[in-house]
């Protein structure tokens, strides 16, 4: 017979778990950006993954009542910018409902495809949006690199309980 390590208190599925699960959960943080019809919008992720190599495919989630959503359901190109441990404020912009998240405290330019590209940031890429496949209350965007920069300087911001962290040594 084999024995069964101590489980605790399981609890049945249900959006509070999986939070309370994925707040333990150590990710990097990133802006996802597009041009809109209104002007430019981006939103704070956490669920940036590399997804292939060959060609180089990144996937990202996004909620389909987020105010970002309607732009990036019809851009056919999106930024990636991996943020720095300085950049807290900025992702905090990104991630508050009703900021003014391009306004005077954000530093960008139009880049190329007419994305907005953030200054300051450790990387960042533009990407062809190739697919955007339904999960639950999200949608799962897969964007193909059409060229980037991985030159910035810094360490990596992180999002961990709740909070943007920097790394530990």
């Amino acid at each position: 017979m084999t024995a069964t390590p101590d489980l605790g208190t399981p609890q049945l599925a249900s959006p509070d778990l999986l939070r309370s699960v994925f707040r333990r959960h150590a990710a990097g943080v990133a802006v996802i950006t597009a041009p809109g019809g209104e002007g430019p919008v981006g939103f704070t992720a956490t669920s940036l993954t590399s997804v292939s190599a060959e060609p180089p495919v990144i996937s990202f989630g996004i909620g389909v009542g987020a105010s970002s959503w309607p732009a990036i359901s019809e851009s056919g190109h999106v930024g990636v910018h991996i943020l720095g441990e300085h950049q807290q404020e900025l992702a905090a912009t990104f991630a508050r409902s009703g900021a003014d998240r391009f306004g005077a405290s954000t530093r960008w330019r139009t880049g190329p495809e007419g994305v907005p590209v953030l200054d300051d940031v450790l990387a960042w890429l533009v990407c062809r949006v190739v697919a955007r496949v339904p999960a639950g209350d999200h949608r799962i965007v897969l964007a193909e690199v059409v060229l980037g920069d991985p030159s910035g300087a810094g360490r990596p911001l992180l999002y961990h309980q709740g909070r943007f962290n920097g790394l530990r040594d």
